[in-house]
């Protein structure tokens, strides 16, 4: 219940209105204290009595209408001709400048203005515009800051039913664009529902999509033509290339025909040198590596077959799951493949079965990333299973380097552009992984959780700052690096090139140490089997190995005394060692034998008690006397004969 009380008052009560005016401060009464006066003063109890002097408010929220931006271009195309002449018609431009050069006006413009660029020329010449002033100064270097990444923009599948970020693209040019390409790769887990389109973002404006690209299948890749910003191809799950036009709306310009595509999803384009630019490469699954040209795409230019026994039978190829070409070696390119093999092939060679030159192996998975360095092309860089790896050329046993097993395993990887010792790899988990080999070689530099699904696809920014993450889901994000993880550091090529060589010759060590082993391995393998195989067909009686032992003893003594010369008294003394060394021969093994003998007929329960008896005793104690006895005995010769010579015909130690 709320008590009003209304207090009235006639407004000529109110007296005469108060006029105020600015006039110095006045002192008229000044009372003194008193403290005889604090003794009747009486303390109240505390009272809080709070008083609300502001107007009361109340807040209010509108929500303005959201604009919507749409980004457009413009095609400029050649203009300046007159209205009567066509452009494209050549020999009416030809006719047109051929005209136009015979004018007078236009001969004495072009002498005007070979004038003043000739002067110019010159003048360019004789002063270097690009010389280096401070190149001599010592650059002052800045404090190292700890190495990080921050979150710039997030891209999501636009769909309901989110598909994988299976691969990205940057635009060629600026980089301000990004091509992503999704798909579902789980096996028959695609709805009717599922959306077929990939996508090309503008970096600044996640909102929308800039462009649709829409394939008659799923996209697992797609790339830009660095020659042609307008141009992108496309490999589709179910194994047809396309490739678009940006200037010519989402659909495909040209595809390639089923019956001459791959026949399992296409995991990998690459675009070729060329002076066309119009030519690339594919691989798949399937085991074949395809050679395209836009121009023609009903069927290859070229085909390879996957087959390490280099029988190009496609029913032994190998799956192809990742591509890497280097500019630099325009005939040589490599394929990583499902089982775990990187194959190194050479396109000029002459046979199918020489275009496969060597394989690589040391993954236990598909190999899902494979790039050189782009500062050392004869290394490269592996990602598979739990493992991501550095290769050199030069070793095919092992690799160089690795970083340890992770409880996750890996999904994609590739380089820096701007530093050699910099890589990037991103894990099931959601992980992303930054590795400066040069700073550390058991632990990544950085480790960050960029998602809470696993990471599919990873590609850097050619300016090696920002670089792009796709997911399971198909989140793509856009991370921005510290300044000293994409900046060249002081000495890195000349640290990092040190080593990869120090770990380049390390393997090679081992690797030789491994051969030679394995050589010892295999000669005692063999040489067991022949004792094997020798006891197998039976021991030899004492008579047969006496004599072939007598045999190899005279043709030994024979060649030695044939080497020391052939004068007659070297020969006596020579026939003269002969006799005495067969006879010691013959003395050493029958009495070495008899003493061996007499031994073994002690060693007897009961002792032979007629000449049959002693007969049959030593037969049996012969036929048990081992081979390795025996083949002691024929070692020690050599040794007996040099004794008997340096005695001559004296006694010996034997």
């Amino acid at each position: 219940m709320e008590i009003v009380y209304v207090y009235t008052k006639k407004r000529s009560e109110f007296g005469r209105q108060c006029n105020f005016s600015d006039r110095p401060a006045e002192l008229h009464v000044d009372i003194l204290p008193d403290p005889s006066l604090a003794a009747n003063f009486i303390d109240r109890d505390p009272c809080d009595v709070p008083i609300q002097c502001t107007q009361e408010m109340s807040e209010h929220e509108v929500n303005t209408e959201r604009i919507e931006y749409e980004t457009c271009g413009i095609n400029h195309v050649e203009g300046g001709w007159p209205k009567d002449i066509n452009p494209q018609e050549m020999e009416q431009t030809i006719r047109f400048r051929k005209k136009v050069e015979k004018d007078e006006n236009y001969v004495n413009t072009i002498m005007q203005l070979g004038s003043h660029m000739e002067h110019c020329i010159r003048q360019n010449n004789a002063i270097d515009i690009y010389q280096e002033y401070f190149e001599e100064e010592e650059v002052v270097e800045e404090t190292e800051e700890q190495p990080s990444a921050k979150t710039i923009n997030v891209f999501r599948d636009p769909n309901e039913v989110k598909r994988t970020a299976t691969s990205l693209s940057w635009h060629p040019d600026g980089s301000r664009k990004l091509a992503v390409a999704y798909s579902s790769l789980e096996f028959q887990k695609v709805t009717k529902d599922m959306s077929y389109d990939s996508y090309i973002w503008d970096i600044e404006n996640p909102n929308k999509p800039e462009m649709t690209l829409k394939p008659v299948s799923p996209l697992v890749c797609l790339e830009y033509n660095s020659k042609d910003s307008h141009i992108l191809v496309g490999g589709s799950y179910n194994g047809q290339i396309a490739y678009w036009d940006t200037r010519k709306g989402s659909q495909p310009v040209e595809m390639s025909t089923i019956e001459h595509s791959h026949r399992d999803p296409v995991y990998k384009v690459i675009w070729l040198q060329s002076k066309t630019g119009t030519d690339f490469f594919s691989a798949s699954t399937d085991g074949q590596v395809l050679w395209w040209d836009i121009r023609k795409m009903s069927e290859p230019t070229e085909r390879l077959v996957l087959d390490p026994t280099k029988e190009g039978k496609l029913e032994n190829a190998l799956g192809a799951i990742s591509l890497e070409f280097e500019t630099t070696m325009p005939t040589k390119f490599m394929v990583g493949t499902e089982q775990g093999l990187v194959v190194s092939c050479n396109r000029k060679a002459k046979t199918p079965a020489e275009k496969i030159v060597c394989t690589y192996s040391g993954h236990h998975g598909p190999i899902y990333a494979l790039q050189r360095n782009p500062f050392f092309p004869k290394n490269f860089l592996t990602v598979a299973d739990w493992t991501a790896r550095i290769w050199s050329e030069d070793i095919r046993e092992s690799s160089i380097m690795w970083t340890k097993y992770h409880t996750a395993s890996l999904s994609d990887g590739c380089w820096s552009p701007v530093r050699p010792s910099v890589f990037f790899t991103v894990k099931m988990d959601g992980t992303l992984d930054v590795w400066d080999f040069l700073f550390k070689q058991n632990d990544p530099t950085l480790s960050l959780k960029v998602c809470d699904e696993a990471l599919y696809s990873i590609r850097v920014q050619d300016n090696g700052r920002f670089l792009a993450c796709g997911s399971q889901l198909g989140t793509t994000t856009l991370l921005e690096i510290s300044s000293g993880l994409c900046t060249l550091q002081k000495n890195e090529k000349a640290l990092a090139a040190m080593m990869f060589e120090r770990e380049t010759k390390r393997e090679k060590i081992l690797e030789a140490r491994h051969r030679e082993m394995r050589l010892k391995e295999r000669s005692r393998s063999e040489q067991s089997k022949e004792d094997e195989a020798k006891e197998g067909e039976g021991e030899e009686s004492s008579e047969e190995l006496v004599a072939r032992i007598e045999k190899e003893f005279y043709e030994m003594i024979e060649t030695e005394m044939k080497n020391r010369g052939k004068d007659e008294k070297k020969e006596k003394d020579g026939v003269k060692c002969r006799h005495l060394a067969l006879e010691q021969w013959r003395c050493v093994l029958w009495s070495d034998e008899s003493r061996f003998l007499e031994q073994r007929l002690q060693a007897r329960p009961s002792c032979p008690t007629s000449v049959s008896d002693l007969t049959n005793a030593l037969l049996e104690e012969w036929s048990k006397v081992p081979i390795i006895t025996l083949l002691n005995l024929v070692e020690s010769l050599p040794r007996r004969v040099e004794g008997v010579i340096a005695a001559k015909d004296g006694p010996t130690s034997y």
